[in-house]
């Protein structure tokens, strides 16, 4: 479980290929803090460390999870997102976020907004954002500002902008959407009544 509130970046250092599977070697801080089998948020992608040393540690994505999600796209030097499990009886900061990615989005627009940024992303999936509601755009927790079918825009602030890998995403880019828990809920007890 996570908060979709990002602890650092990390820096992609190799992509060995594993039969399906691809190995990321990521260099981050966090590495030394890191124990085999814990569980590290990777642009909102949750995997299981599977090697850690005080540089880098490993984490193994299957198949499906290069399928779903934009982690096939990375290259040596690659920024990601990174954020531990939260601990039990911490606040949460951003909202409740599985680590599950939903589906890929495109990056269809960056506009300045004297300050902040607002970036556009359209979707194909079956779930919906809600205006104000949460979604999660690379592991990164965010609140929507505007909600239309198959498409939002969330609004970034210097701050997240400046320790995050949105300081790389341009329009055509892939990334990683998480829908909120609770609205997936909600939609499906309501599907046998709609």
């Amino acid at each position: 479980m996570f908060t979709g509130i990002i602890e650092t970046v990390g820096t992609i250092n190799r992509l060995t290929p594993s039969g399906e599977n691809l190995q990321l070697e990521i260099k981050s801080p966090l590495a030394k803090t890191l124990k085999i089998d814990q569980s590290v948020s990777h642009n909102g992608v949750c995997l299981t460390v599977v090697e850690a040393n005080s540089d880098f540690y490993v984490v193994t994505a299957i198949k499906e999870t290069l399928e779903k999600s934009n982690l096939s796209r990375l290259k040596n030097g690659s920024l990601v997102n990174l954020e531990r499990a939260m601990k039990l009886g911490d606040r949460l900061d951003g909202h409740i976020v599985q680590g599950h990615v939903d589906c890929v989005a495109t990056c269809t627009g960056i506009q300045d907004a004297n300050g902040s940024w607002v970036f556009t992303f359209n979707y194909n999936s079956e779930f919906k954002t809600v205006e104000k509601g949460s979604i999660t755009v690379n592991g990164v927790s965010l609140t929507v500002v505007n909600s239309k079918k198959d498409t939002f825009s969330v609004a970034i602030i210097p701050y997240t902008f400046a320790n995050t890998n949105f300081k790389e995403i341009q329009v055509g880019d892939k990334v990683n959407l998480e829908f909120d828990i609770i609205g997936k809920y909600v939609k499906s007890l309501m599907q046998p009544y709609v």
